[in-house]
């Protein structure tokens, strides 16, 4: 195992300049979750570690070493694609022999790794079945086996879980935790999907446009947003927002509704502003200390009920835990939980926290 370590990484195409200089260090063992929109520059991250394109600036290190100029082969790093990549021809067995093979590894040695692979990820019974044969998740397991067996110091996973219906996606993502947990690899994992970022990171790397938004734990990047994007980003559903100007104690929209400062912020009288709330952070309240909205749907899920409302002419989502039948048209009062809400500069989109 080892670290890595990015270091004011650039990588231009061209005029076209995808990364803008970013820095990750993540620790020997530490499962880290690139995570963002589509064309934010994750995937062509992950590449430049893995060696499939070539760093423009800055550099990348595994353990101590810099291996900017180091083929793929040499970087000790296994890489598992969102498309699997198995060769049609050969069977399971072979598919993850194949690496060990190509070193000159002996039989022994070939013959104990896949048998450790194998049971760790359940495969026994399917070590003779060709690709064809198997389902997307089976593909999927016989593609980390591939990558398990080369004992490597890093696995990359690039988007892995993709091609998978959203059951399957659950099981799966399951699977690599627990596998993570048992091999201790340091891992990077590439991922638009926020809730794949939330269940399985030590740490996880938001980014836009090539640039880092912000860095940190799942909880703490969900507690602790830096600014708009990564609150709007992180949390499912996401978080709502409502334009407003603070006066005095309170945020006021543009109708006039009045939403209460949330505790930990801070704002200058008159400042333009954006209030956030998570759709569990409302609670129903009464008309004395709630903002009235108003039901436009309503959608029961079994464990949540999910509501969907509007304030000042914006959409607003709510979650509780408990059954409603609110119809559309009605009014309720909603009462935002003032310790977990946030302030967002309107310019900025930086969170305004009270010093």
């Amino acid at each position: 195992m080892a670290s890595v370590t990015i270091g004011e990484v650039h990588k231009s195409f061209g005029p076209t300049h995808i990364i803008k200089g970013v820095s990750v260090d993540i620790k020997d063992g530490e499962f880290c979750v690139l995570v963002g929109p589509s064309g934010c520059g994750k995937s062509t991250l992950l590449r430049m570690i893995a060696g499939l394109e070539e760093i423009s600036g800055g550099t990348i290190s595994i353990g101590n070493k810099v291996v900017n100029d180091m083929p793929p082969k040499e970087r000790d790093i296994a890489m598992v694609f969102q498309n699997y990549a198995l060769y049609p021809h050969m069977t399971v067995r072979d598919n993850m022999a194949f690496s060990l093979m190509l070193a000159k590894q002996d039989q022994k040695t070939i013959d104990a790794s896949l048998a450790k692979a194998a049971d760790i990820l359940g495969l026994n019974a399917l070590m003779d079945r060709f690709p064809r044969q198997l389902s997307g998740g089976q593909r999927q397991r016989v593609a980390m086996g591939r990558a398990i067996v080369r004992d490597s110091q890093v696995f990359l996973f690039d988007e892995p879980l993709s091609n998978l219906d959203a059951q399957l996606r659950v099981a799966m993502r399951t699977e690599i935790k627990a596998l993570h947990q048992r091999l201790k690899t340091t891992s990077i994992y590439v991922t638009h999907d926020q809730i794949e970022a939330m269940t399985m990171a030590d740490k996880i790397v938001v980014m836009r446009d090539g640039l880092v938004e912000q860095t940190g734990s799942p909880l703490e990047l969900y507690d602790r947003p830096a600014n708009q994007f990564v609150a709007g980003f992180i949390g499912s559903p996401s978080m709502n927002f409502l334009p407003g100007t603070v006066k005095g104690a309170q945020v006021v929209l543009s109708d006039g509704t009045q939403l209460p400062m949330p505790t930990q912020a801070h704002a200058s009288e008159g400042q333009q502003v954006v209030y956030g709330i998570r759709p569990e952070h409302l609670e129903i309240a009464s008309s004395h200390d709630g903002v009235a909205t108003t039901v436009s749907l309503v959608e029961p899920t079994g464990a949540e009920t999910q509501v969907f409302t509007q304030i000042s002419g914006i959409h607003v989502n709510s979650v509780f835990r408990e059954r409603h039948e609110f119809a559309p048209g009605e009014t309720i009062y909603l009462r935002p939980d003032t310790a977990r809400a946030h302030l967002f500069d309107a310019t900025t989109g930086k969170r305004l926290v009270a010093s």
